[in-house]
C-alpha cells in the first residue's frame, strides 16, 4: 500500500500543518510521497528530513530578525520573505536542514508551482533540496509580495495561484491512500479583493490574472471535492478546528507557538482514525 499526503499551503497557518506533521513523527506515521503548495512544501520538507519542531523554531528564533521577512525585506529587496536569509541562511547555516536524512528517506517530494505566461501549474520532483531551492523560493512566491522568480527560462509565482490543493495531481500519481491537510477549518473560503491590483500589475500575463481573479471560485470547486472524498473515505482529511488567527507573515511568537500547538494536538487527535483509514 503507498500513501501520499497533500499539504496546502498559507503564509504562517500552516505552522497548524507542521504541528501536524510533527505528530505524525511522534507516531510514527508515514508516506510514499508528498505534494506540498507554498509554506506547506516548506514546512514539509522537514517532516521528511525527520526534524520534529525545526519550522515553529526557526520561525520563532528569527521572527523579529528585520532581514528575514516582512516589509523591511520587501522595501529593500522586493521579496517580503528575504531569498538569502530565509533559503539559504537558515537552511545553510543558522538551523540547517538534514539534506542526507530527506534523500535516506526516499519518499517522493513535489512542489507545486505557477507558470505565469500559461497561468498553469506545474509539478517538480524534488530530489536535493540545496540543490532545488529556487523551486521551493517559486512555490512559495507570493503576488505583490515576491518578486516573480525564473528558473530555465521560466516565470512563476506561488503554486497556490494555479492548484491550491493538489488532490488531482496525488490521485494521479496513484497512491492507494491520500492524506490532505488543510490550513482553513471546514467552510471557510478565501475572500480575494484584489482583482483590481491583479489586473494592474500582472496585465502582461493574462493567463495567470485569470487565475488569480478566479482563485476563490476555484478553491471552492477543489474543497467540495475534497469534501466529496472524504464523505465517500476515499481520502482522510485533517483540518484546523477553528480559523488560525495569525497573519501571513506573523512575527508575534506566542502566535507562532499558538498555531503550531492547535496542529499538533489535532495530529494527535487524529492519529487513531487515520491509522483506521489507513488500515481499512
Amino acid at each position: 500500500m503507498k500513501i501520499g499526503l497533500v499539504l496546502e499551503g498559507g503564509g504562517m497557518r500552516t505552522l497548524f500543518t507542521a504541528g501536524v506533521l510533527d505528530a505524525f513523527l511522534d507516531k510514527d506515521i508515514k508516506v510514499d510521497g508528498v505534494v506540498g503548495v507554498s509554506a506547506g512544501a516548506l514546512f514539509g520538507v522537514n517532516y521528511i528530513s525527520g526534524q520534529k519542531e525545526r519550522s515553529v523554531r526557526y520561525n520563532k528564533k528569527y521572527s523579529n530578525e528585520k532581514g528575514y521577512m516582512g516589509f523591511y525585506s520587501w522595501i529593500t529587496t522586493g521579496n517580503a520573505v528575504n531569498k538569502d536569509f530565509a533559503f539559504y541562511k537558515i537552511p545553510f547555516k543558522l538551523d540547517k536542514f538534514d539534506e542526507k536524512e530527506f534523500e535516506k528517506a526516499k519518499v517522493d517530494f513535489y512542489v507545486v508551482m505557477t507558470n505565469i505566461v500559461t497561468g498553469k501549474p506545474e509539478y517538480v520532483l524534488i530530489k536535493d533540496v540545496f540543490k532545488q531551492m529556487e523551486y521551493f523560493r517559486a512555490t512559495s512566491a507570493l503576488p505583490f509580495a515576491s518578486k516573480i522568480i525564473e528558473i530555465k527560462d521560466k516565470k512563476y509565482l506561488d503554486g497556490g495561484i494555479s492548484d491550491s490543493i493538489p488532490i488531482d495531481f496525488c490521485e494521479s500519481l496513484g497512491y492507494d491512500k491520500i492524506i490532505v491537510v488543510l490550513t482553513r477549518p471546514e467552510n471557510n473560503y478565501k475572500d480575494d479583493k484584489l482583482n483590481f491590483l491583479y489586473k494592474l500589475v500582472y496585465r502582461k500575463y493574462p493567463n495567470l490574472v485569470n487565475r488569480l481573479v478566479n482563485m476563490g471560485k476555484d478553491y471552492e470547486v477543489v474543497l467540495k471535492k475534497i469534501k466529496d472524498l472524504e464523505n465517500k473515505e476515499k481520502i482522510f482529511v485533517i483540518r484546523p478546528p477553528e480559523i488560525l488567527k495569525i497573519g501571513r507573515l506573523e512575527k508575534n511568537k506566542d502566535k507562532i507557538q499558538k498555531v503550531y500547538d492547535i496542529g499538533l494536538n489535532t495530529g494527535l487527535k487524529e492519529i487513531d482514525n487515520l491509522l483506521k483509514y489507513l488500515n481499512k
